[in-house]
């Protein structure tokens, strides 16, 4: 396993998970300011308008119908994760790899369980389900009734990128424990939250890291350890379920 970089970059937060989860929709920050903090990342708009995905520092609005287009700067999100991307870890896989043996690969290397890693997939994939938010009205439900019964949208032999971070499982609630990722084709005419894929002849690049820096909407608060447990359920629930 190669050594980590010498040269520390931190991994930028706009809020937390938990935030999300109870309906906190509404973000302080532009796309234009987050994308001062880096080139690769991953989120949400305003009012859950869709997924938010950075790749070489140009913002992609995946939208519920499955369309793509570029992210207006003055949009704001209210839910983002972005890094310099600095890949340190490279590895070529030839054999065809469903998503839990992806996720097994990945395990297998990282230098740390306790590092966040960009990660950042490109290949041919013969298969990818994707669910993305639609854009919400108020009063906000809360995540996991929104994203229940959302449409799943399913593309096959299709060449693309899956971007996104694999998080430690300690910081549940602040960020997504495991892998959160977002695909978008190579034509840019489809993208979405991944919830399943298959995939082929994929180049897998890491960037680790030790360093988180969080900033929190002042409306958001963390002072209840109660919700740890329906933080996790509420995760869970909407990451996977589609």
């Amino acid at each position: 396993m190669p050594p980590l970089p010498t040269q520390r970059h931190d991994i930028f937060q706009a809020s937390v998970m938990s935030a999300l989860l109870d309906g906190v929709y509404d973000g302080e920050m532009t796309i234009g300011e987050l994308l001062t903090h880096g080139d690769f990342g991953l989120g949400t708009f305003d009012a859950l308008d869709g997924e938010l995905l950075v790749l070489d520092g140009v913002a992609h609005q995946l939208h519920a119908d499955g369309r793509v287009q570029g992210a207006d700067p003055a949009s704001g999100t209210p839910f983002a994760v972005i890094t310099t991307f600095v890949p340190h870890i490279a590895r070529e896989v030839t054999v065809r790899t469903t998503a839990a043996e992806f996720a097994e690969l990945l395990s297998s290397l990282v230098p740390s369980q306790n590092y966040l890693h960009a990660v950042r997939v490109t290949g041919q994939f013969e298969l990818v389900r994707t669910r993305t938010v639609a854009r919400q009205a108020r009063p906000y439900r809360p995540l996991v009734a929104v994203t229940k019964g959302e449409p799943v949208h399913e593309v096959r032999d299709v060449a693309g990128v899956v971007a996104g971070f694999r998080t430690p499982l300690y910081e549940r609630g602040i960020g997504v424990p495991g892998g959160h990722v977002h695909f978008i084709d190579d034509a840019h005419r489809c993208g979405g939250h991944v919830l399943d894929s298959r995939a082929r002849g994929l180049r897998v690049r890491l960037d680790p890291s030790d360093d988180l820096h969080v900033e929190l909407p002042p409306e958001v608060e963390l002072y209840d350890p109660e919700l740890a447990a329906e933080t996790h359920a509420a995760v869970e629930a909407v990451e996977h379920s589609g």
